[in-house]
C-alpha cells in the first residue's frame, strides 16, 4: 500500500449469525487451524465475556461484503484477542489495524484496562501491527500451534491507551 493513497473504506459492526458463512470462509482462507462454525456460533450465542466484530465494505453489486473479522473476550479488566483475520484480497490496506483499534476502543469504554494476545511467532506483519499499538512480547508458549509445532508469542498492551487508539482507527 502507497501510504499517500487513501484508506479503503470499512463500515465496522458487530457479528451476527447471518455472518457465519462469510467469517468461516475468511478463517480458513487465512488460518491453518480454522475455528470450526461452532466455535464462532458459541461466541456469537453463548459466551457472555465474547464480542464479536467484522469488517465490512460496500458493493456496488450485492449486499456489503465481510472482510475482516475479530473475536474479543473481556475478561474483568483485560481485552484478549482471541482470533482477527482479514480477507486475503484485502491485506496491507490497514484494515486489521483499525478493526482491532475500533474494538479495543469499545473494550476500554466497557472497562478493560489492557489487552492480551497471542501470535505466531512466524507471523511478522501481525508482530509489527501489534508492536504499532504498544504490544511488547511477555512470554512465548513453546510448540503450541499443533500444525507445525510453531511456538506463540504472548503479547500484552498494558495500560490501554485511548488517544493511541483513536489515531490508528
Amino acid at each position: 500500500m502507497n501510504p499517500t493513497e487513501p484508506l479503503i473504506p470499512i463500515h465496522i459492526r458487530q457479528m451476527h449469525l447471518e455472518d457465519l458463512p462469510a467469517v468461516i470462509e475468511l478463517d480458513q482462507r487465512s488460518f491453518s487451524l480454522p475455528w470450526p462454525e461452532s466455535s464462532f456460533r458459541f461466541e456469537l450465542e453463548s459466551n457472555e465475556l465474547s464480542r464479536c466484530w467484522v469488517a465490512e465494505i460496500e458493493s456496488l453489486d450485492t449486499a456489503p461484503i465481510v472482510v475482516a473479522m475479530i473475536v474479543i473476550w473481556l475478561i474483568v479488566d483485560e481485552a484478549h484477542v482471541a482470533t482477527i483475520a482479514v480477507h486475503p484480497e484485502y491485506r496491507r490496506q490497514k484494515i486489521a489495524q483499525r478493526l482491532l483499534a475500533y474494538t479495543l476502543v469499545d473494550a476500554y469504554h466497557t472497562g478493560a484496562a489492557k489487552s492480551l494476545l497471542e501470535v505466531r511467532s512466524g507471523n511478522v506483519p501481525a508482530i509489527r501491527m501489534y508492536q504499532r499499538f504498544g504490544y511488547r512480547e511477555v512470554g512465548v508458549r513453546q510448540k503450541y500451534y499443533q500444525d507445525n509445532g510453531e511456538d506463540a508469542v504472548l503479547m500484552d498492551l498494558d495500560p490501554l491507551n485511548l488517544e493511541q487508539l483513536l489515531s490508528l482507527q
